[in-house]
């Protein structure tokens, strides 16, 4: 196995082209904190796209920025935050979650792995911020998709294809990012609940015109943060006091929230669900989790088990991830949503389209593809 580092975009190219040539195929690695989520893969050479450091343009007034994939996310939170700015998506820090050192995780690793955080109940996804990258796909070719504006798609919104495709559709070389401003006070509220009162209630606040910026359930305790500067702050904390009766607490409890961190120390699998909220307090007795937290209003559950959860999941209209688990139950369970017959063969087509030779993390998401 050749471990193969490359700088730029170019070397990317003759990478790929190089193993098309010889049809071997190539593990897409940057930091490599999020490699032990996915299916176990073998691949003949490990491509090293670490070397693709570095902001290529910041334009704050326009809220853009163009990074290289290999970026970690707190190079980019620090020259946002300077700014006033922040990411809307707020991605998390899996590595210790996930057995690797802290705060190394990249951008291009957390636009592949979808990660979003708690502000994602305000701001959207990943996907909603991935305006456009550059790529090298399977054919050897370098190519751009979308642009440096919001409304940008004349065709296929290929960004959003690539968000949570783990880089089964090519090595992304560049991307760019809607940013937004950044409020200087946070305050984070705090009230004890059982979990269909607690739930019920952060859904309440996020129909109401508050704005929060997390709505998270955690240790029997329904957690709201409120942004903005000192005087319309205070009078959202006004508002919400109309809704209940809430404790104030300092902000880690988000950040951890993001980063799994309660199920570091567990030793069960965990997993990701994304469901209706409305279901959230109905799910979890169901599937009788040993631990388990909200964020996104119970949009998306933190779930400590090992037990199979992809049929309960279905039934309450949510998909399920695998996020953690030994690497020999990753190769035999089914770590992504199950897909039917009509969506398996459009997961296919996608595939072939990209990467028709599977060069690219060949099996990450589900065998043979």
């Amino acid at each position: 196995m050749a471990n193969i580092s490359v700088r730029s975009e170019a070397e990317v190219v003759d990478a790929v082209r190089e193993a098309r040539e010889r049809r071997r195929t190539l593990e897409t690695v940057g930091a490599g904190t999020k490699r032990a989520f996915g299916r176990p893969i073998q691949c003949d050479d490990v491509l090293d796209v670490s070397g693709l450091r570095g902001i290529v343009s910041y334009q704050p007034e326009e809220l853009l920025l163009t990074a290289l994939p290999g970026t970690p996310v707190t190079e980019i939170n620090e020259l946002l935050s300077a700014n006033g700015q922040r990411l809307g998506f707020e991605p998390g820090d899996w590595g210790p979650l996930l057995g690797v050192k802290a705060s190394a995780g990249t951008i291009g690793g957390a636009i592949s792995a979808d990660v979003c955080g708690p502000a994602a109940v305000r701001y959207g996804r990943a996907r909603d911020h991935l305006l456009g990258y550059r790529a090298v796909n399977g054919f050897g070719e370098a190519y751009k998709a979308g642009g440096k504006v919001v409304k940008n798609v004349t065709g296929f919104d290929l960004p959003k294809l690539m968000c949570g495709a783990f880089g089964t559709l090519g090595v992304l070389t560049e991307v760019t990012l809607r940013v937004f401003p950044k409020p200087s006070l946070s305050r984070v509220f705090m009230v004890a609940a059982e979990p269909r009162e607690g739930l019920a209630l952060l859904r309440k606040v996020w129909s109401s015109p508050l704005e929060a910026t997390g709505l998270g359930y955690s240790d029997g305790m329904a957690l709201i943060r409120l942004e903005g500067e000192e005087q319309p702050l205070s009078e959202k904390a006004a508002l919400l006091g109309t809704i209940g009766v809430f404790t104030e607490v300092d902000d880690v409890r988000f950040q951890e929230i993001a980063n799994g961190t309660q199920f570091a120390n567990q030793s069960d699998d965990v997993l990701l669900l994304s469901l209706p909220p409305a279901n959230a307090a109905e799910i979890v007795p169901d599937i009788g989790a040993s631990s388990w937290c909200a964020d996104h209003a119970g949009g998306t559950l933190w779930i400590g088990t090992n037990q199979p959860v992809h049929e309960i999941a279905a039934r309450y209209g949510g998909r399920a991830r695998l996020l953690r688990a030994p690497e020999a139950t990753r190769a035999n369970a089914t770590v992504f949503p199950p897909e039917d017959p009509a969506r398996l063969a459009l997961t296919r087509g996608v595939k072939a389209a990209f990467d028709p030779l599977g060069i690219f993390n060949s099996g990450r998401m589900y065998e043979g593809i």
